[in-house]
């Protein structure tokens, strides 16, 4: 496999702009918006969501599945992604233009839809990562750059409402983050599938889970990888979650929520050439514990913050910040590196394997907004009015869970064997 060149790795990261834009509505927004603007019942919407995630059990496997049968027929990924395109496009714009005589429906069915065209493009897009190049170093450049992309696309999804001063406005700044979705991904999708070629070839056999069983006993500690990569997502997705309603109400600093964003993104931007080269230095496992260590050393603070105390809040997400660049791009990096070793058991379900991954990371965003919501909900949490004791749960949900699943993950992901 010939070397990664400079504009294949170009071509590549752009589509995660797009991508990155739709990803911050729908994790940190939505759920506030479907709660606040259009009065469905707190624990209603997590139970909602959840359960339209739960899907994604089933759904990713089988377009990752799908990804490897069209380039056994198209011999390309790209029909997948072509049609997953449209039905991310329309199921976007009907989530953010909700019909207000049945939101509950509305949001369960629209939510499915989009994790579906989500996952159509997505997974074999992170596919490519294992197929653009055979390289241990290039993979963490690919993986690297995708997800620098990425952050700089969640930037413009932060920046771009307070540009057009909608910030306030719920329905406007979703309205005007589907606009700026549109504006980048038609463009660099299109490029996308007419710039990057990869020669790749499937060999015809049927799916059995025998094959998805044979990559669990060749590599017996890909589960580490995996069940520490799903605590570890899940501590980041709780505060994704819950940010919005900790700044608004227990540091009580709501105008200035998209600007601590904008620092935590920028922090990440910053940090991820330093996760590069350490990586390259002490390998990827090392990099991505010191970075776990680094969130968890800055959350531990987290539950004794209380009303004024924005100075200490934005210290801590600009430390925790530094961390996000690392666990954006190297668990992935690893995973492509594990998808690499079974060509060498003749097991051609790439795209299987990378579906399997994207359920897991929407599982634990599914799973972070059911647990926060519902437990929320019964502890009758109130937007408007809310309790002391409803705070405090607030506080140990935004910050002493994501610390105790943090070091639960590091059990695990110390057990997985990091390799060239």
């Amino acid at each position: 496999m010939k070397m990664l060149s400079k504009k294949t790795l170009l071509y590549y990261s752009l589509l995660a702009i797009p991508l990155a834009i739709i990803g911050l509505p729908l994790y940190i927004y939505l759920p506030t918006f479907y709660v606040k603007d259009v009065g469905i019942d707190v624990a209603v919407v997590g139970a909602l969501l959840f359960v339209a995630r739960l899907t994604d059990i089933f759904t990713d496997p089988f377009f990752g599945y799908l990804s490897d049968k069209s380039v056994e027929r198209f011999s390309s990924r790209k029909p997948v992604m072509v049609v997953g395109s449209f039905i991310l496009i329309v199921s976007f714009y009907a989530l953010v233009n909700p019909d207000l005589d049945y939101p509950k429906s509305w949001l369960f069915c629209f939510s499915v839809l989009v994790y579906i065209g989500w996952s159509m493009i997505n997974i074999p897009y992170l596919t490519w990562s294992s197929e653009l190049t055979s390289d241990y170093d290039d993979k963490t450049i690919l993986n690297s750059s995708r997800e620098f992309f990425a952050i700089i696309g969640v930037l413009i999804a932060l920046i771009v409402p307070y540009l057009y001063k909608v910030s306030e406005n719920a329905q406007e700044t979703l309205s005007i983050l589907f606009i700026s979705f549109l504006l980048f991904f038609v463009p660099f999708f299109v490029l996308g599938m007419q710039k990057i070629i990869i020669n790749t070839t499937v060999t015809r056999s049927r799916f059995s889970f025998a094959r998805i069983v044979r990559v669990y006993k060749n590599i017996p500690d890909l589960k580490f990888l995996q069940i520490g990569y799903f605590f570890n997502n899940l501590a980041n997705a709780l505060p994704a979650t819950l940010f919005l309603l900790f700044i608004e109400l227990v540091i009580e600093e709501k105008e200035l929520s998209g600007f601590v964003l904008i620092l935590y993104f920028l922090a990440g931007v910053v940090a991820l050439p330093f996760w590069y080269r350490l990586a390259n230095i002490i390998g990827k496992k090392k990099a991505w514990i010191f970075s776990i260590l680094l969130a968890v050393s800055a959350f531990v603070f987290v539950p004794f913050l209380e009303a004024g105390d924005l100075t200490a809040f934005i210290i801590i997400s600009l430390v925790s910040g530094l961390s996000l660049g690392a666990d954006m791009a190297l668990p992935t990096s690893i995973q492509s590196d594990v998808v690499q070793k079974t060509q060498f058991f003749d097991l051609s379900i790439s795209g299987l394997l990378f579906g399997i991954w994207t359920m897991i990371t929407k599982f634990t965003l599914a799973l972070a907004v059911a647990l926060s919501f519902i437990v929320l909900g019964f502890f009758d949490f109130e937007a408007s009015e809310p309790t002391a004791s409803s705070l405090f749960v607030l506080s140990f949900l935004y910050g002493l869970v994501p610390v105790f699943l943090k070091i639960i993950s590091l059990l695990f992901i110390f057990q997985y064997s990091d390799e060239k």
